[in-house]
């Protein structure tokens, strides 16, 4: 049985298996390997998150494979403004950091050897908030900023370093592009196929760090290039 790694986060996740999404290019990159389990939930915080994990993540079944790594990509949500109309979503900085520690806690309890992989919430272009809010918006200011956006990062850099968990900071990689807003960010908030290819190169990098690579996983099942023509059965009297 092949191991998984599961993707939990927000839109950001849900929308990552799309046409050049983070996530369907991962699950690309181990193709007969590993089974990218995508676990996204557009519109979730951590306080929702913590909430259902319980639901999502059940137990091992016994004989079963444990997951190899889950990415935990909240925040963007979490920072929407206390007093604007994403109010509903917003999380307080300090329960954000509780709620990042409370969910680390819950994976390293069901699953003790899973890598845990932290991803910061993205930097905002407040303007293109502005043209594409989700909702009315009668205020006409925006739900989120980016200075908001970094405290957050900044705090889950901070849990991160905390639980020895590696971590991508995607509000800083992102901003190191001069042309940032445009390039990366596709409504001020969610990605571009270039913003999407960031995530990937970065997750990629952070889990080889951890060991996990294609290198180093066993294929599953044999490959056409070691299947004998003159006696293809023989590739399988191991399975």
């Amino acid at each position: 049985m092949r191991p998984k790694i599961y993707l939990y986060g927000d839109s950001i996740t849900e929308e990552s298996f799309g046409d050049g999404g983070w996530g369907a290019s991962l699950s690309h990159h181990f193709s007969r390997t590993v089974d990218v389990v995508l676990r996204g939930y557009s519109g979730y915080n951590t306080r929702w998150a913590l909430k259902v994990a319980e639901r999502i993540f059940p137990p091992v079944e016994s004989g079963g494979v444990p997951p190899l790594a889950v990415t935990v990509f909240f925040g963007a949500n979490d920072a929407c403004l206390p007093d604007r109309y994403s109010a509903f979503q917003h999380v307080p900085l300090h329960e954000y950091k509780q709620n990042l520690h409370s969910i680390i806690s819950f994976f390293k309890k069901r699953w003790p050897e899973i890598v845990i992989l932290l991803i910061t919430p993205p930097p905002i272009d407040e303007d293109a908030r502005l043209r594409h809010p989700y909702i009315e918006n009668p205020s006409g200011l925006p739900e989120r900023t980016n200075e908001a956006a970094g405290a957050y990062a900044q705090a889950c850099m901070s849990v991160a370093k905390e639980h020895g968990c590696p971590v991508v900071d995607l509000w800083i990689k992102m901003q190191e592009c001069p042309d940032w807003k445009q390039a990366y960010l596709s409504d001020g908030l969610h990605l571009t196929q270039a913003g999407n290819r960031i995530v990937f190169e970065e997750v990629v990098k952070k889990l080889k760090e951890q060991g996990i690579s294609v290198e180093n996983l066993p294929v599953d099942l044999p490959l056409i290039a070691n299947i004998d023509p003159q006696d293809p059965l023989k590739a399988f009297q191991d399975y």
